[in-house]
């Protein structure tokens, strides 16, 4: 599935943070889930897998996708690795509606066109997160929980080969977070579509949790039953 072995520094001030990561999921494990206190560079670790961070040196690979390899000088964009990422501020594009947010991954960022086919795809993925009354709006416009939802749909909907969400339940009430957690594992095993997620919600690991990546001391590294579902 996965295979990280990278080391980053990042500036935090008067001491910067030195992360050595250094994991590889099992073969056969669907979802996994980054643990750690705040600061012990998960996210860190998180957007290097996406491309949106470089890692200082070290290799990345999904699967026989190599995405980063310092040795062989192989820096794969963001853009070619083919993964959802859902970060903890939704990073909805604010002069989008909610279906233009979603069709995004077929028309990019600035087409508020979007074709005929493009359409029918995003509105049956919002279908599938009950938000399709919601394809008018703009993000500004919606809750929280939509926001959120509408993120989910817009990952999903580029049919990526691994999601990665960062803290994706946090800031949602109890009620809402049970039931969106629910719909995102159905969703999930429906499309085959494996996942890691940033959380300190034990019914987040419970749920998504077929594998532990703790992050300590500028550490990170699988737990010892990484590879019970």
């Amino acid at each position: 599935m996965l295979s990280v072995d990278i080391t980053k520094q990042v500036s935090r001030g008067p001491a910067p943070f030195r992360l050595t990561a250094r994991f590889t999921l099992p073969e056969d494990c669907r979802n996994a889930v980054f643990f750690g206190p705040s600061g012990s560079g998960k996210t860190v670790t998180m957007q290097c897998i996406a491309g949106l961070m470089m890692p200082d040196n070290g290799r990345i690979a999904v699967g026989e996708t190599v995405f980063f390899d310092s040795r062989e000088g192989v820096r794969l964009p963001a853009r070619k690795r083919r993964l959802g990422y859902v970060p903890q501020d939704y990073a909805l594009f604010p002069h989008l509606t909610v279906l233009q947010n979603v069709a995004y991954a077929h028309t990019g960022p600035f087409a508020r066109h979007v074709g005929r086919r493009e359409r029918e795809e995003a509105r049956e993925m919002l279908g599938r997160f009950r938000i399709g009354n919601l394809a008018g709006r703009y993000p500004h416009e919606l809750s929280g929980g939509q926001r959120q939802r509408a993120a989910l749909a817009r990952a999903l909907n580029a049919a990526p080969r691994l999601l990665l969400m960062d803290e994706p339940f946090s800031a949602l009430d109890v009620p809402l977070r049970e039931a969106l957690r629910a719909e995102i594992r159905e969703l999930l095993a429906q499309l085959v579509i494996p996942s890691i997620i940033i959380t300190h919600d034990p019914a987040d690991v419970e749920a998504f949790g077929g594998a532990r990546v703790v992050f300590a001391g500028g550490r990170a590294s699988l737990a010892a039953d990484a590879g019970d579902e």
